[in-house]
């Protein structure tokens, strides 16, 4: 990992920058300390690069992306995110829990390293680093990485939470219009333009918190009411977790049923596959229902963290155990991809029971 103090700062001997960042990341940002440990255990199966670096006062810190698995471009591709809203720390120490999992299991678990040696895991677990580091929702330039995308909704929700381009003093700020994307969001764009370029599929779970009582995958799309065109195979993917895991506590639905925003990375993403034939492209979004916790210990309400964020250690806990069924499930899923997707005509009965299922709000 590259940790560069700023220049003012650059007459600093290294072993006495290297301590003060140290001391950074305890203060403000522990989960990019555990990450970092994590990146040294992981050697050599774990490979990372760092796919920018945005500052926040004296330091640059790294947006990484780390890849366990296949390096074959035609393998199919899990990818998991996590951190691209600051406050939702839950989200980014979940993937962090994953990967130390993951990893253990690589020293003695023949099937998992049989399952990486077809299908690849790449995973961005601290997108918004600065914001995550000041406690906010927003990236260090105040903008909302959810909302960047160059995309307009044809159906808008309610403004400000839609997205808007008032100003980063208010919450939802989408930046100027006519400008790049931040460098977090085009970095995670460029990743999965990358890894989906040649994958026959690629499953994507996105981790959030802070809505509802209870846990939701979300699906395309948020910026209209249109079920999204890989509808059957989605249809087809969550009845197998559903059959598998009838006792599950998810709530599967498109994100536009609750409210509807201008530029979503994922509907900008979503689309932007579909002018690749023969290819499937799945992107969910993990929403944690961190009103739950604040239901459980209304103390919560105080703390501006407590609104997206399990306070009390033993829920802390029980939410990095809670989604674990999930994610081993997704990564089977990858693995055995040519069981599941429907051909013809199963695709047009999963099309038509999806219409059905997701279609009547």
């Amino acid at each position: 990992m590259t940790t560069r103090p700023h220049p003012a700062h650059s007459d600093l001997p290294q072993q006495s920058a290297d301590r003060a960042f140290r001391r950074y990341c305890r203060e403000r940002l522990p989960e990019l300390g555990l990450l970092q440990r994590l990146l040294r255990r992981g050697t050599p199966a774990l490979r990372s690069r760092v796919l920018t670096e945005v500052p926040d006062g004296r330091w640059q810190l790294p947006v990484h992306a780390l890849e366990l698995g296949s390096s074959s471009p035609t393998a199919p591709v899990l990818l998991l995110c996590g951190g691209v809203h600051g406050i939702e720390r839950i989200g980014t120490q979940l993937l962090l829990a994953q990967l130390a999992t993951l990893l253990q299991r690589l020293r003695w678990d023949a099937s998992l390293q049989q399952q990486l040696a077809r299908i690849r895991i790449v995973i961005c677990p601290l997108l918004n680093p600065v914001g995550m580091a000041r406690g906010w929702r927003c990236n260090g330039n105040g903008i909302d990485l959810m909302r960047n995308a160059p995309l307009e909704a044809e159906q808008p929700g309610p403004w400000p939470v839609s997205g808007h381009r008032l100003g980063r003093w208010l919450p939802w700020y989408r930046g100027r219009p006519n400008q790049p994307m931040e460098p977090e969001a085009q970095a995670l764009c460029t990743l999965v333009q990358e890894q989906i370029a040649t994958a026959p599929l690629a499953l994507v779970l996105d981790c959030h918190s802070g809505f509802g009582l209870r846990d939701r995958i979300w699906f395309p799309y948020s910026g209209c009411r249109q079920l999204l065109e890989h509808a059957a195979e989605l249809h087809v993917l969550l009845r197998l977790f559903e059959r598998s895991h009838p006792h599950h506590p998810y709530l599967f639905e498109p994100q536009h049923h609750h409210y509807r925003t201008h530029g979503d990375l994922w509907d900008y993403l979503y689309r932007q596959h579909l002018q690749r034939a023969g290819q499937v492209f799945l992107p969910l979004t993990l929403e944690m229902g961190s009103w739950l916790w604040v239901k459980k210990n209304p103390r919560q309400l105080a703390s501006y963290s407590g609104l997206f964020n399990p306070l009390v250690p033993h829920r802390h806990q029980r939410t990095l155990r809670r989604h674990q069924l999930l994610l081993d499930f997704l990564l089977r899923a990858v693995h055995a991809w040519q069981q599941w997707l429907p051909g013809e005509p199963a695709r047009r009965h999963h099309q038509h029971q999806a219409e059905r299922r997701w279609s009547a709000r």
